[in-house]
């Protein structure tokens, strides 16, 4: 586990800069725990709860940096109980995210103001599109507009964090839990680990290999979809 917040706590303090290094102190400390996804639903949908999930979206919308790991578990998790959850919906390109980052610092300016507008729309379009924030990020701090990137970069930060939180992703006991297929790759790339092999396992799991940025082995991680599989097959029951 030690070694997993290791490379956290170093994308952290490498990426976020001053304003965000107190993230790294939260990750630290940051308790691992399996969710229950019931009490999750309760608390989102109920309108004098804290976690009320309009509540929480308003919250993450205005940039509100109050917001702690406890909301962000809530607003993360309790996604894939909103009308408008889709784990699987298309998008108009697909992402090395290591490519981009390693890319990023020589983007023109005109690269990043193409890069701004189209993260903005995908970001509206889908909350927790991971993939185009780490774009978005990266063009705005090409742009000088560090403030602006901060904040985007906190979101990034404590949305991971609350992946992480769900386990250590050693094993199926212990994996973590992720709301939309990409996640998994974001937090390995954020990580600074490139997909070797990517395998499901019945009911829902799924275990992915990796390697390290000297491109040696590095072990796999699990990750749990059941959630994600179970919204998605209430919604599209054609499917099953």
């Amino acid at each position: 586990m030690h070694h997993i917040l290791k490379h956290i706590i170093i994308l952290i303090i490498l990426t976020a800069g001053c304003a965000l290094s107190g993230n790294a102190q939260a990750i630290s400390k940051l308790k691992r725990e399996k969710p229950d996804m019931e009490q999750i639903k309760r608390e989102t949908m109920d309108h004098t709860s804290p976690y009320y999930y309009p509540r929480l979206m308003k919250e993450f919308e205005r940039n509100d940096t109050a917001m702690k790991i406890d909301k962000y578990r809530r607003l993360y998790l309790g996604y894939v109980f909103q009308e408008d959850y889709d784990p699987y919906r298309s998008s108009e390109r697909s992402l090395n995210y290591a490519a981009t980052l390693a890319k990023a610092k020589k983007l023109t300016r005109q690269e990043c103001d193409s890069v701004i507008v189209y993260a903005e729309a995908a970001l509206a379009d889908n909350p927790f599109n991971l993939g185009e924030m780490v774009m978005l990020i990266n063009a705005l701090r090409g742009k000088g507009k560090t403030n602006l990137a901060n904040i985007w970069q906190y979101k990034l930060n404590y949305l991971l964090m609350a992946i992480v939180s769900t386990g250590t992703g050693e094993d199926e006991e212990n994996a973590w839990y992720v709301i939309e297929p990409q996640h998994e790759y974001v937090l390995l790339n954020m990580m600074n680990l490139s997909v070797a092999d990517h395998v499901f396992y019945d009911p829902a799991f799924e275990y992915i290999t990796v390697k390290d940025s000297g491109g040696n082995d590095a072990g796999g991680y699990y990750f749990n979809i059941g959630p994600l599989l179970e919204q998605y097959y209430l919604k599209h029951p054609d499917e099953l």
